[in-house]
């Protein structure tokens, strides 16, 4: 029965797709078999249109055919949201690369979904131009996917998430229907802004082929400091005197406890400890902006007066590039040190920033109680964004359910997320309820209904019909 859907696709897309378009099941690699954190699916076919039209047109084919289909991007993502089910078809965006324009008068770029986010970067970057959201994946993950999923990153203290960053988007709905809104206008209320249906709806309404982003002047300078702290107390300091001596120069702020600090640029050897002794608490300070004689003294000066009022403190700033390439890859080696420590739990929360301090010593209370002690902790701070990385014994594979309810309950009596920047996807869909009200639910619901009533686009991601 399997091979004969399998042949009952192929023909009804044989019009549609080209011989690169259609990868039966016998020739389907791990790229679209397995996403970032492992979790493995079996799809019936991979399909690759390599143009808006044709994923239009494709999706108009699996309309008629009540084919259940799942969205592939760069499968960086980390709540297995890609991952395809049971009887699921993959539509890849892989093919579509182009970046259509780069606009500096309009200080934006259109571009299809299938473009990597490094490459914007650098299209951005070879304009003059910036473009601001920043995660990790640079090099995998897809326009279409950071929209899709509403990505944060390092920068969110400043320019926002990825919603800040879009101004138009075309989207095929799941029957083939496009719905195209190309504007570069900042200002246009005619009627609802449907762009934001889609973005951060994990392509579950509707699948993203093209976006107008917005780009920003590029800098002209941009300065690292690694602030070594005695504790969160200081940090909260450390952010208020960043933001009244700052201003808008403040781009980053992450916070690594010292269990993933320590971790890092210890036994992994990854980055450079540049302090004598170990602290509890670091925070790395980014800034950036268009006075190149006065920006760096700006932030020289900030950072020796907080040092000198909070004694335990210290602070380097680094003096190149190079090694300001070293202090953030201490930060942005999380993907390799959740490996380190496999198996694990992760999590991607968000809370009151007045609460964290009193919240990471009670969850790491709570999990020393159940017998665990190999904690990764660290996070964005100003934006309310945590991390937290849980180790378990591989033979106590039943550990991380225990390990997400007691997690995920205690941010939900905060009035926290479940999930600050990665989605719901498949793995926090029972845990949606702790974030979000009945209504709020019903109200997703209804919209699901509305625009998928076959239920066929990404079913079951975020939560079940």
């Amino acid at each position: 029965m399997t091979q004969d859907r399998i042949a009952a696709l192929r023909a009804a897309l044989a019009g549609t797709l080209d011989a690169a378009g259609f990868i039966g099941p016998e020739d389907i690699g791990d790229r679209h078999r397995v996403d970032w954190k492992g979790m493995r699916g079996e799809p019936l076919a991979v399909l690759r249109p390599a143009t808006p039209e044709a994923v239009a047109a494709t999706m108009r084919v699996l309309h008629a055919l009540r084919q259940p289909v799942v969205v592939q991007g760069g499968m960086t993502g980390l709540v297995h949201g890609g991952v395809p089910l049971q009887g699921e078809v993959v539509l890849s965006l892989e093919r579509l690369n182009r970046i259509e324009e780069v606009d500096p008068v309009s200080s934006t770029a259109t571009v299809q979904a299938g473009v990597p986010l490094e490459t914007l970067q650098a299209a951005a970057q070879a304009h003059g131009m910036f473009f601001p959201v920043d995660i990790g994946s640079r090099g995998s993950c897809l326009v279409g996917g950071i929209v899709s999923t509403n990505a944060g990153g390092n920068r969110v203290l400043r320019y926002g998430m990825t919603r800040s960053s879009v101004l138009g988007l075309e989207v095929v709905l799941p029957d083939g229907t496009v719905v195209s809104r190309l504007g570069r206008m900042i200002k246009d209320n005619a009627g609802y802004d449907l762009k934001h249906l889609f973005v951060g709806s994990e392509g579950t309404l509707g699948i993203v082929t093209r976006a107008v982003l917005v780009l920003q002047p590029a800098p002209a300078t941009r300065d690292t400091a690694l602030v070594a702290l005695p504790g969160f107390p200081a940090a909260i300091d450390l952010l208020k005197a960043c933001r009244r001596r700052l201003g808008a120069r403040l781009t980053s702020f992450e916070a690594m406890w010292s269990d993933y600090f320590g971790f890092v640029s210890g036994p992994m050897g990854i980055g450079r400890d540049p302090f004598a002794a170990p602290h509890p608490l670091y925070i790395l300070v980014e800034t950036m902006g268009m006075e190149a004689e006065r920006d760096r003294e700006v932030l020289t000066e900030a950072l020796a007066e907080f040092v000198e009022a909070h004694p335990g403190a210290d602070a380097v700033l680094a003096s190149s590039l190079a090694e300001a390439g070293e202090l953030w890859r201490i930060r942005d080696s999380s993907g390799e040190a959740v490996r380190a420590i496999a198996p694990s739990a992760g999590f991607d929360v968000s809370l009151p920033i007045e609460a964290m301090e009193g919240w990471v010593a009670s969850i790491h209370a709570a999990l020393r109680g159940i017998g665990l002690s190999v904690f990764q902790t660290y996070g964005h701070v100003a934006d309310g964004n945590l991390h937290l990385v849980v180790g378990y014994p591989a033979d106590q594979p039943g550990q991380k359910t225990r390990i997400n309810d007691l997690v995920y309950r205690s941010i939900g009596e905060l009035g926290g997320s479940v999930s600050a920047e990665h989605g719901v996807g498949l793995e926090k869909k029972p845990y949606l309820p702790l974030s979000r009200s009945p209504a709020e639910i019903a109200l997703m619901r209804s919209l699901k209904a509305a625009i998928d009533p076959h239920g066929l686009l990404n079913p079951g991601r975020i939560f079940d019909a």
